[in-house]
């Protein structure tokens, strides 16, 4: 029952940020424009719910030629847009497709998932969210394994009053001064460090958070 209370109250508020921060996202849009050529959006595959890909949308904070396997290339606004968060509030339109929820695991790039032991799949047993319990619990400061464990732990914990507390956090969290950077050499050092760490360990614990 929560599960689809979720859905509905996802929906409604989204329609009203949607709503709310047109403008501001207008004039996000026009920063875009002015500092570099190419797309407002960046678009890219992403695994969500039971392990089905689809396109996330995120305000473009590279240049738009970046290759795949080049250094990264975060244009100034780009930075800015890391810094604030407000690259992630493209993933609106996601959650209006039903794809995406305001909390929930993070949606990863299928790497991740192919690398996966069947229990660390189990992340992917509910919609992906713009935040989560991992990014309230260190972000990007925390290992790859233990991401998956805070995960999991939400996964087995689901709740309106767990989903309320992460709110909370992420309203902290924000004005943290780590800027929300995925680079390329991070994503490609987690992937090996998940590879060696499901070699080399049974994976069927799930972290106690206070």
């Amino acid at each position: 029952m929560y599960k689809f209370f979720k859905r509905i109250m996802d929906f409604i508020f989204a329609l009203l940020l949607g709503i709310i921060l047109f403008i501001p996202m207008i004039f996000i849009a026009i920063a875009i424009k002015i500092d570099s050529k190419g797309p407002v959006f960046f678009k890219q595959d992403r695994v969500g719910k039971n392990g089905k890909i689809f396109k996330i949308y995120k305000f473009r904070t590279m240049v738009a030629n970046n290759e795949v396997n080049s250094q990264d290339k975060i244009t100034k606004v780009g930075f800015f847009l890391r810094k604030t968060s407000l690259d992630e509030l493209g993933q609106i339109i996601n959650i209006l497709k039903g794809q995406m929820s305001f909390i929930g695991p993070r949606a990863w790039l299928s790497e991740y998932y192919e690398h996966m032991t069947d229990e660390q799949k189990h992340r992917y047993d509910v919609l992906p969210g713009i935040s989560g319990l991992a990014q309230v619990h260190g972000k990007n400061n925390i290992t790859i394994v233990d991401r998956i464990n805070f995960d999991l732990f939400y996964i087995h914990h689901l709740s309106f009053f767990l989903d309320i507390k992460i709110f909370f956090l992420t309203i902290k969290a924000l004005f943290s001064k780590n800027a929300n950077v995925e680079g390329k050499n991070r994503i490609n050092n987690e992937i090996d460090d998940l590879i060696q760490y499901n070699l080399a360990h049974d994976n069927n614990s799930v972290p106690v958070v206070n």
